[in-house]
């Protein structure tokens, strides 16, 4: 202190310029110690966020490689079965119908471990006594009594779980959808090109029916006989001659 006193005395400038930048770097490590103990207020809230979103990712991915069916695919593929064919139906219960057209069209019945017998007989078993339609709670409970039926040799576990593969994802296979009949009998009838007599001049070649010409028989007033061929030329050859 004393040696920096005395250069202070004998030289002011160089005291001055000395004193500037001792006082600079103090400041910058001030600045660097503040920096580095002080830490964002969202960070720790990222950071939580972060791990859970890596976790979810996670869990989802093994569950993807597990092969598990989600129960919330079957609960939406019960709900569209059970509006089936009712407007009113609000999809939260299925009736004893649609029941077994949902284990029709998802294959659960294949004729020989599960028949439609059995698929009725659990329905009744699982519904309330007074009730004509289950829910999905209920549902679940039938699954579990026809996956060892349907799955036989299967735990437990593992039969619901591809019975539930059957059913996720699917949906009533005519929704929306009228097929026509292939019939050789409905063919015939609607191919004009195939009628004879007088329903063959109801129709061009095309198709379309003629209206009024095509049923009745309309006269020609025009005075002309029919192998006549030069109706209507008569002005422009008198204009001609003229």
């Amino acid at each position: 202190m004393s040696s920096f006193v005395l250069g202070c005395a004998l030289s002011p400038p160089l005291c001055l310029a000395s004193l500037y930048r001792h006082t600079l770097t103090s400041g910058r490590e001030e600045d660097r110690e503040t920096h580095t103990h002080i830490q964002h207020p969202f960070s720790s809230s990222l950071a939580s966020v972060s791990r859970t979103v890596h976790l979810t990712v996670r869990s989802d991915r093994m569950a993807e490689c597990s092969g598990e069916v989600s129960l919330a695919d079957v609960e939406t593929a019960f709900r569209k079965f059970a509006v089936h064919g009712d407007t009113k139906a609000t999809g939260k219960e299925m009736n004893g119908k649609n029941f077994v057209k949902l284990c029709k069209d998802c294959k659960v019945i294949d004729g020989k471990s599960v028949t439609s017998t059995d698929v009725d007989i659990i329905f009744s078993k699982v519904k309330v006594k007074s009730a004509r339609a289950i829910t999905f709670e209920q549902f679940t409970q039938a699954m579990a009594e026809l996956a060892t039926k349907r799955f036989k040799g299967k735990s437990q576990e593992e039969a619901v779980q591809l019975l539930y593969g059957l059913i996720a994802g699917k949906e009533p296979a005519n929704v929306g959808v009228t097929k026509v009949a292939k019939v050789s009998t409905v063919d015939r009838l609607t191919d004009t090109n195939k009628y004879t007599g007088s329903h063959k001049e109801r129709f061009d070649v095309s198709g379309k029916g003629k209206g009024r010409a095509g049923r009745e028989d309309i006269p020609d007033t025009s005075g002309y006989v029919s192998a006549y061929k030069g109706q209507g030329s008569y002005e422009s050859k008198v204009k001609e001659d003229e």
